[in-house]
Order: structure tokens, then sequence, then C-alpha cells
């Protein structure tokens, strides 16, 4: 359970490091990447056991205009309330194909 009362949503994923179905845990990260004139962006997961790193999308190939100012600020300087909220996403989290248990 989380300090705010909050249930994690615990997320699975295949892991590249142990090979196997892993719990896989928000690393309060996200990835910034500029692409010409896009920009993409996810949000890190670890594996719990061997913290191989998992990105998933939260824009892919889009112009900095389009994403809110505040929320892409947030994104560069890795607010950890954006983090949660975005991990805390059942569709977010669907879209990037985690499993749930």
């Amino acid at each position: 359970m989380r300090p705010d009362g909050a249930e994690e949503i615990r997320v699975f994923h295949r892991c590249g490091g142990c090979g196997k179905k892993r719990e896989f845990l928000n690393s309060g990260k996200f990835r910034v990447n500029a692409n010409g004139k896009n920009v993409d962006v996810w949000l890190i997961y670890r594996c719990a056991k061997c913290k191989h790193s998992w990105n998933l999308t939260v824009y892919e190939r889009t112009r900095p205009g389009k994403i809110p100012r505040a929320l892409f600020e947030a994104f560069e300087q890795n607010d950890a309330e954006t983090a949660r909220s975005f991990g805390g996403d059942m569709n977010f989290l669907k879209r990037n194909h985690a499993e749930f248990r």
C-alpha cells in the first residue's frame, strides 16, 4: 500500500533479463527522447528481481507543443506524482500490454 492509502497496481511483464514473467515496479522516472521535431516519452518500470527496464509509452512521436507545458515539464523533471498518476491508470497500463494479478 502507498503512503497515501491507495493500493499499488501490481504489474507483470516478461522480463528480458530474467527470461520469465516477473513483477515490474514503477521507477518514478520518465525518459524523454527528441526525434527530429517530435518527442517520445516513456515511463520506466523495472523488474523487481533483476532491475531490467521496461519503457511504457506515454507519448510517441508527438510534437512537444501538443503536450501541455506543465505536463511536459513534469516529464523532464521526473515528477513523482505524475509517475504515480500514470502508474495508477489502468487504461495507460492496458495500452502498454501490462498484465495484472
